[in-house]
């Protein structure tokens, strides 16, 4: 059976663009046609729709409220958080840090998301996700 697919703010940006990336488009189009299992986990549309509303581009805006509703929403759960609290601080015990110790680290936050529905992240920084989870580049996912 393959695996559940959760989109990391990467390639969910290039999606969502007002000008969007058309490789990565016809690649998430393709496995929607095909029923793959696709989650938006909140944390990369918070990550995403943050920048997008940071340069007033209402359009891409509205493709991520569009993308929504094509693909599985992800919400963060407590439970979610717990387990990213835990990746945070194993990653940076064995000395692999994702991020500055003073942010809001996304990447643990997504793989706490994937872990949770058992799914692979689907991903452009492979390296820093899969010390924590199953991640790999979307264009290695068919």
């Amino acid at each position: 059976m393959t695996k559940p697919l959760a989109l990391d703010s990467g390639p969910l940006g290039r999606i969502a663009h007002p000008r969007p990336n058309a490789e990565i488009a016809l690649w998430l189009e393709g496995l929607v046609r095909r029923d793959r299992v696709v989650y938006l986990p909140e944390i990369a549309d918070y990550e995403v729709r943050r920048n997008f509303l940071l340069e007033g581009l209402t359009g891409s805006i509205s493709r991520l409220d569009e993308l929504k509703t094509l693909l599985i929403y992800l919400p963060l759960t407590t439970e979610m958080m717990l387990k990213a609290a835990e990746l945070w601080a194993s990653a940076r015990k064995l000395g692999f840090p994702t991020a500055d110790p003073k942010v809001l680290d996304g990447d643990a936050i997504l793989a706490a998301q994937a872990l949770a529905v058992d799914a692979v992240v689907a991903t452009e920084n492979v390296a820093h996700l899969s010390r924590m989870v199953e991640a790999l580049n979307w264009r290695d996912i068919r």
